[in-house]
């Protein structure tokens, strides 16, 4: 363990600053810590203030906080955190750097560093110079596909050898519960499943006392109107089935035959930068309307040399029209393309949807990112919540096929 500079003394009320209904969530040290709640109860921003007042305290801790994209960091988590520290009149202890993000201890050099699930991989090999890197925040954990992408970055919190005696190790999940279909479910908060040493509790907006009363009477007018909807929005209670956008799929295995071969692209930003580049194989048996889908690839490491490797040459495509230049450079290559004209726009997700739809679903048994997110895929009104990539791959693949085969194009 690296030698550590002397702590800051500060004396913070937590009691004041966090408020109402998480007292047990402040001084948990379980090793899970999970947080489920409405919208506007607060979760995010106490944990918020519960790390910068624990990485004041404790010298020997560092935070990674964890979204699945990372991209999403900067405008939700990192600001967070800078809201916590100016709430507890901090900031002057801590260094800003808006550009990683990153937030460092002046005093110690101790770190809260970002990241996305983009690549769980490379968070495994993150270190830290002070101290140890023992503490994670996954924040919408809601979006996290699988368990297993989830405790690839949980195997990297590590340390506890010449730790000192108030050393802890601990993983926070907060998130609002759209389907109870969801992982999370299971892991953090069925008694007869839960991982041990796990708290996990539920808050809602009736704790949250920064609320003005218009926000009040807002959460309690959708429990009125849709009891639903209004069970996850208000009540911050798991989302039933109806809510999710593919309640009904199954599982397959092999390979079909005979049937109609398409292939759905859905680029990720800049060719992989960011977002991931989502690639499915689909079969389609357009007599007994049945969709069967497999994963072909999902990454934001792929380049686009490597993409025709995960192409068949004679099989349609279908990509969505966000990197135009890719699909030139398949084009000229001879893979058959078609790029979905405003793929992303609302309506054109809906109908896509709607045409996905009409299809028995049937997804690949190794599929493990497709099925964590056909799983917790929800709608929202007009919003649609939860990890996509892939199933947009999938949208454009059977969207396209079903214009062009209704047009007599096929």
């Amino acid at each position: 363990m690296s030698q550590q500079k002397t702590k800051p003394k500060i004396i913070i009320k937590m009691a004041g600053a966090l408020g109402k209904g998480y007292n047990r969530f402040y001084h948990s040290r379980n090793f899970y810590r999970a947080v489920k709640g409405s919208r506007g109860s607060k979760k995010s921003k106490n944990t918020a203030l519960c790390y910068i007042h624990d990485i004041l305290k404790y010298p020997w801790a560092n935070l990674l906080v964890v979204r699945r994209f990372s991209n999403t960091n900067k405008q939700s988590t990192y600001s967070d955190l800078k809201w916590a520290c100016n709430r507890l009149k901090v900031a002057h202890l801590f260094k800003f750097n808006e550009s990683l993000p990153e937030i460092t201890v002046k005093a110690t050099g101790q770190k809260i560093l970002f990241r996305g699930l983009d690549d769980e991989l490379k968070i495994t090999s993150i270190s830290v110079d002070i101290g140890f890197l023992c503490w994670a925040w996954f924040e919408e954990a809601y979006q996290i596909e699988s368990k297993e992408k989830f405790d690839t970055v949980v195997e990297s919190i590590r340390g506890g050898v010449d730790a000192p005696e108030d050393f802890y190790k601990q993983i926070t999940l907060t998130f609002n519960p759209w389907s109870e279909n969801h992982w999370l479910k299971k892991e953090f908060f069925d008694e007869g499943t839960k991982r041990p040493d796990t708290f996990s509790t539920t808050t809602t907006f009736r704790v949250n006392e920064w609320l003005t009363d218009d926000d009040r009477e807002r959460y309690e007018r959708v429990l009125e109107v849709d009891p639903q909807r209004g069970a996850v929005v208000a009540n911050g209670e798991w989302g039933m089935t109806d809510g999710v956008v593919y309640p009904k799929w199954k599982t397959f295995s092999g390979t079909p035959k005979g049937l109609v071969e398409v292939t759905g692209l859905d680029w990720g930003n800049d060719n992989g930068a960011g977002d991931p580049t989502a690639i499915v194989k689909l079969w389609i048996d357009p007599e007994n309307m049945n969709l069967y889908v497999k994963q072909v690839a999902y990454s934001n490491t792929l380049q686009l040399e490597q993409i025709p490797a995960k192409l068949e040459k004679g099989v349609k495509i279908y990509a969505d029209t966000n990197i135009g230049v890719a699909n030139t450079y398949l084009k000229n290559r001879g893979y058959k393309v078609n790029p979905m004209k405003t793929a992303k726009h609302k309506g054109k997700r809906a109908d896509g949807i709607a045409t996905v739809k009409l299809f028995n679903i049937y997804v690949h048994e190794n599929s493990r990112d497709l099925i964590g997110e056909i799983s917790g895929y929800v709608q929202d009104g007009t919003e649609y919540i939860g990890s996509h990539h892939l199933l947009d791959a999938m949208r454009y693949g059977v969207r396209g096929w079903y214009n062009q085969e209704s047009r007599g194009k096929v």
